[in-house]
């Protein structure tokens, strides 16, 4: 959401460059583009790299998060999107404070569980922890706490309560229940989607398909600044 770009901006105190790791296809990056100089937007993905946002201030490569190319002091922030929890942390940090330049800002942000209201809000849950429990991958453990569960030694800078907020239909929300992994992994072993008639019915009962409703994603992070 734009307030969490503006908390980041301002701890900033430059605006020459930003590293956008693990760009997935360059979201993040298209917004840090917007404000910065040159953006480096990395990811072990040749595929989603190849969907990315196209900007001329954006230069765009194929790197692992624990091995940058990039020189010593090289950027002012350094994001990280809704992919940490996959990183080698001991491997991954060092080289994010090396290419950090002094007093510059290293961000891991996230987004938890989608919130409706309280009749879906039941619904999404007891298939999110019920019926996929067991298809997620055991990084998600580390989405599902915020963060606060893996390893960040540094002083840090308390992020405000924010969120992503959008206006659905039903049909947003199935669609979106595609794209879980844990939802996928579960068709690849049952043959079948856990989205059934008896899901689909209980629903649509608390979500009428012509209605719209306010969705709402909670944002994380861990925010710190390289010493000078």
């Amino acid at each position: 959401p734009p307030q969490l770009f503006g908390f980041l901006y301002d701890l900033c105190r430059n605006f020459d460059a930003a590293w956008d790791c693990a760009t997935g296809n360059g979201q993040i990056a298209a917004v840090l583009a917007e404000r910065f100089e040159t953006v480096d937007a990395t990811d072990i993905s040749e595929k989603q790299l190849a969907q990315a946002v196209q900007k001329n201030n954006i230069r765009y490569g194929i790197e692992a998060a624990e091995m940058p190319s990039f020189p010593d002091a090289r950027f002012d922030l350094v994001t990280v999107g809704q992919s940490a929890h996959w990183f080698d942390f001991d491997l991954f940090y060092p080289q994010a404070m090396r290419v950090l330049q002094p007093s510059g800002i290293l961000a891991l942000v996230g987004y938890n569980l989608l919130q409706v209201d309280d009749p879906v809000n039941v619904l999404i849950k007891d298939l999110y922890s019920n019926t996929l429990g067991l298809y997620w991958d055991a990084e998600r453990k580390h989405v599902d706490a915020a963060y606060a569960s893996i390893p960040f030694p540094f002083p840090e800078i308390p992020l405000p309560e924010m969120h992503m907020q959008y206006e659905w239909t039903v049909e947003h929300l199935l669609g979106y229940l595609e794209t879980w992994s844990a939802l996928q992994h579960y068709i690849r072993k049952n043959g079948h989607s856990p989205l059934n008639q008896e899901f689909l019915s209980a629903l649509k009962t608390v979500w009428p398909e012509a209605e719209v409703k306010t969705v709402k994603f909670p944002i994380f992070g861990r925010i710190t600044r390289k010493p000078r």
